[in-house]
């Protein structure tokens, strides 16, 4: 089987090739950097430009599935062009895979695209499930909302269409840990806010799996990509600090700091996500990684 991949080249995007590839898989990818068209061996590398509407069709030549990663980073500072580029960059990258596939009338066995938990409001005491409505609530909200809309549209082109809403990645090899390990390093670790907000996580590793998964399973519909056992800010820290067996002397950092320093974008560490595994758990995936002390001892921080 071939499968197509955007955002081959990012953090989840290296990590799923290498599974790929060692199950078997001939991988196409899209990339918006021409000198990384043959970056990635044994896979054969496409340029597109979604924000351009520039994309080299024979990307789709024999793809059986496709595997959408593409969006900008949300960590970057929210001014009203990286806004917008966030938002454009998920939704012009769902309008020009579906332009394509009505230029050469291809339709897929499947699409599995990534989404992510910030579809959900924040809340301190609600466990979401996939039924759960959206209200657009703050930026996150209303850009998941719009992300997953987009891709909708994509549904007359495929037998299957799955989205998962994936929580905070842990992974050795870049992402959000290597932001949070520094200040620990330093000794100057600490949580944010109350330190009592919900983070829901997933090892890079289970998620990975989880897309292969996904795959052979036929999943349609909307999946939370997240471990079992959620777990707060405050726990989550004290697991770091005993993985790099450094103490937590400081107080919590006030939210009404963070709020002055990051503006809106504070939410992307003070909101409170407390997803549920269950419909995920009852297609019959195992997760390796169930607690947050087992997936952090696992990586090389």
């Amino acid at each position: 089987m071939k499968i197509l991949i955007t955002g081959a080249t990012g953090l989840i995007g290296r990590k799923l090739v290498t599974k790929l590839l060692h199950n078997d898989y001939s991988i196409n990818f899209l990339t918006t950097n021409k000198k990384k068209i043959n970056s990635i061996p044994k896979c054969k590398g496409f340029y597109w430009n979604p924000q351009k509407g520039k994309i080299d069709q024979s990307a789709f030549n024999e793809v059986s599935y496709l595997i959408n990663l593409a969006g900008v980073s949300i960590s970057k500072p929210w001014t009203t062009k990286n806004k917008k580029n966030i938002v454009q960059s998920r939704i012009l990258s769902s309008q020009i895979i579906y332009n394509s596939l009505v230029d050469i009338n291809h339709k897929l066995d499947g699409l599995v695209s990534a989404s992510a938990i910030g579809y959900y409001p924040s809340s301190k005491y609600l466990s979401y499930e996939e039924t759960y409505s959206c209200n657009n609530e703050g930026f996150l909200g209303a850009v998941v909302e719009k992300w997953e809309k987009s891709l909708n549209e994509l549904e007359v082109y495929t037998n299957q269409l799955c989205k998962l809403r994936i929580g905070l990645v842990l992974s050795d090899n870049g992402g959000v840990l290597s932001k949070m390990t520094l200040p620990i390093k330093m000794g100057l670790g600490s949580a944010f806010g109350s330190g009592d907000q919900w983070q829901s996580w997933i090892h890079i590793d289970d998620l990975t799996e989880l897309i292969l998964y996904s795959i052979e399973n036929k999943f349609s519909g909307v999946y939370n990509a997240v471990a079992p056992n959620p777990v707060t800010q405050n726990n989550l820290i004290k697991v770091l600090a005993t993985k790099l067996n450094r103490p937590i002397i400081l107080p919590n950092i006030s939210k009404y700091i963070l709020k002055i320093f990051l503006k809106e974008r504070s939410h992307l560490i003070l909101d409170s996500h407390k997803v549920s595994s269950k419909k995920v758990l009852e297609t019959g995936f195992k997760f390796r990684f169930n607690k947050i002390d087992q997936a952090i001892r696992d990586l090389k921080l």
